[in-house]
Parts: C-alpha cells; structure tokens; sequence
C-alpha cells in the first residue's frame, strides 16, 4: 500500500475481516481520508486497542459483525481490502464475504485488493512422503491394510511442500478477478499440463501458496 500510495490517498476504504487491523492502518497510513474495518470475532476489541496506541483512532472506525448482518455508517467506499485467502486460496476463505461487501458497497469505479489471484499447481516427487502416508498401508505391523489407499488417496494434506520435491513448472489452473467474480465462478473445473522439470516419480500435485520458506501444499 505504501508504494501505491496514490491509489488510497482521500480514498473511503472497508477492510473485511480486518483482524488485528494491520491493514486498515496500513491504508490509513497510505493516505486513505476513512477506513471502516469489520471483523465478527473478539479480537475486534484487540484491533480497537491496537489502533489507539497508534493514534489513527480519528481515521478508522471499527465495527464488530459480519460484513452480511451489519449497516455501514456509509453508504459506498472506494476502496475493499481484505486478507480473505484461505487453503489453496478458496477453502475457508472469506471470498463470499468479500464479494457480498463489493456487490454492496463497492462505488462506480471502485477496486477490491487484492484484485487478480492465481490458483497454481505443481508436481511433486516424494518417495518418503509417498511411503508414509500411502504406501504405509501395505503393512501396518504386519497386517494387510491396503484398501485404505483408495481412502486416503483423495484426502487434501496442508502441509509445507520442500522447494527440491517440486518437479515441475507451477501450471496456473484459475485467475481470478475480484473486481468481476460471481460466486457461482469459483466452483470450476480446469485442464492444465505440467512441464515437469526433473526425472522422478511424481507422487502428488501440490496446489501453491508461496511462502517465506518453502510452499504451502494442499
């Protein structure tokens, strides 16, 4: 926000799901002329602390609620942020939430930021991933149990992905546009190819979220 400082200058911004408000006081910082910043949880009240021992009190206003059940004290802003993103960018996320407030509150003109969003993949080759959590159940102190692979298989691990496991190029499998997405585009199903990168067996695809030291996988 602050290299893009421009964009929030006397700008009205909602922060959805603000949590401790890092990033209505970071808007506020920016130059924005009023962030409203709204979380349903308890630590609403941790945010409202928050933003008085740094003195932005007469620029945010924080209300507690879910973005669906309360009134804003206006009746458009320019700008929606939100830290929604969830597992693998969907599961459990707060997208819903986020394009409710848009659909609401967004004026003509307006922008939701994060705006564009990835949805990659990657193969992996992990043979002592792969043993553990599959192979496992060929011998499970001495008894038979390989019928569990076909339940297992399907299940999503969250788990961090080491960098040298991944053997392919990441394949983007959905961008989405948070200024235009409709709740009904983000079931979908998508084709995509990998550019595998390494020769090994390929245990699993991992779905990536970048992170200071590795990849998150799912």
């Amino acid at each position: 926000m602050y290299r893009n400082a421009e964009v929030f200058k006397d700008k009205v911004v909602l922060d959805v799901g603000c949590g401790t408000g890092i990033l209505s006081m970071f808007a506020a910082t920016a130059g924005a002329k009023k962030v409203i910043a709204v979380d349903q949880s308890e630590i609403i009240y941790q945010a409202m602390d928050i933003v008085r021992s740094n003195q932005l009190e007469d620029k945010i206003t924080l209300i507690k609620g879910r973005i669906e059940d309360i009134n804003l004290p206006v009746e458009k802003v320019d700008i929606i942020i939100s830290e929604w993103m969830g597992y693998f960018l969907l599961f459990e996320s707060m997208l819903d939430s986020v394009l409710y407030a848009r659909d609401l509150y967004l004026a003509d003109g307006g922008s939701v930021y994060p705006d564009l969003c990835n949805i990659s993949l990657a193969a992996v080759g992990d043979a002592q991933k792969h043993h553990d959590r599959i192979a496992f159940w060929d011998d499970v102190y001495g008894f038979n149990m390989a019928c569990m692979k076909k339940a297992v298989v399907p299940e999503a691990v969250v788990e961090v992905t080491k960098a040298e496991t991944l053997i392919s190029e990441p394949a983007v499998i959905q961008t989405i546009n948070c200024n235009t997405v409709c709740v009904s585009e983000l079931e979908f199903a998508s084709d995509f190819c990998f550019k595998i990168t390494d020769t090994t067996d390929c245990t699993a695809s991992s779905g990536l979220t970048p992170q200071p030291e590795g990849k998150r996988s799912f």
